[in-house]
């Protein structure tokens, strides 16, 4: 969904868009997909929704009924305006919680995951290398929008960032698949994968890991080839149920207008 006020030429929504100014139409696709050399990839996030859910998440949906779709959309949205912020900070402009008249800018509980961020960040002093960016697999034919590539001590780590109450292996899958269309595309390759999760139980700082109050980075307990591999697995499973995936495709005018000709004349 393209919101009120959203610039369209930024990188994060151009995946879905193509304007053109001289027919004054806008293209929108199913932001499932990426364009890439004239071909569609499937997602990342897209893919992995045929991993199988856990019986955890079944009885989540037991138990929350007709407002899991409510519950859902909220966390959603403050997943986006947590990484909107982040972004917004490593690019080292001012985030607020307060507007100059006094009002928030975010609720209190996303508003602390930001300041977790800030915490990790002060405290380990990353290098970033890449925010927000897509990458494609030419290989396997997929893409995803990859949260953080830093230099952490000498490091090249891949983060994605979660605001989510818990994780899940699909998550870690998530990361094997970005480290190898990263590996494809560039020289320095990944040395590291973590997931940087902003509501995590941790209670302070360890000689031994990279975590703070309420924040971690969790790095999976397999290997990247592991996770891979199962990563292509499901990815094989949505290649059968979508033989030849395409997008959904609507176009639109960027712009409409009376013919003052015909409805601007007052009728004698």
């Amino acid at each position: 969904m393209i919101a009120k006020d959203t610039n369209i030429y930024k990188k994060n929504v151009t995946r879905i868009l193509d304007v053109d100014p001289t027919s004054k139409r806008v293209t929108i696709l199913d932001n499932r997909f990426y364009t890439r050399n004239g071909n569609f990839y499937p997602s990342v996030t897209n893919i992995l929704q045929f991993f199988p859910k856990n019986k955890y998440f079944e009885n989540w949906l037991k138990d929350v009924g007709h407002n899991a779709k409510f519950i859902a959309q909220k966390a959603a949205d403050e997943g986006t305006q947590v990484h909107e912020a982040i972004e917004k900070y490593v690019e080292g402009e001012k985030i607020s919680w307060l507007n100059e008249q006094g009002y928030s800018n975010y609720s209190m509980d996303v508003w602390k995951m930001i300041l977790k961020f800030h915490d990790f960040w002060t405290t380990y002093k990353p290098t970033l290398i890449e925010s927000e960016i897509h990458l494609f697999s030419d290989k396997y034919m997929y893409a995803g929008t990859c949260d953080l590539i830093l230099d952490i001590n000498g490091e090249t780590w891949l983060i994605d960032i979660k605001t989510s109450n818990s994780l899940h292996t699909s998550q870690e899958l998530q990361l094997a698949a970005y480290t190898q269309a990263w590996n494809e595309n560039f020289e320095e390759k990944i040395d590291r994968m973590g997931i940087l999760w902003l509501k995590s139980s941790k209670r302070g700082d360890r000689k031994d890991k990279i975590q703070g109050k309420g924040w971690e980075i969790f790095e999976s307990p397999r290997s990247f080839e592991e996770n891979l591999k199962i990563f292509n697995n499901i990815h094989d499973l949505f290649k059968l149920e979508n033989p030849n995936p395409q997008p959904r495709e609507e176009q639109f005018p960027i712009e409409i207008q009376l013919d003052p000709n015909i409805y601007g004349k007052t009728q004698e």
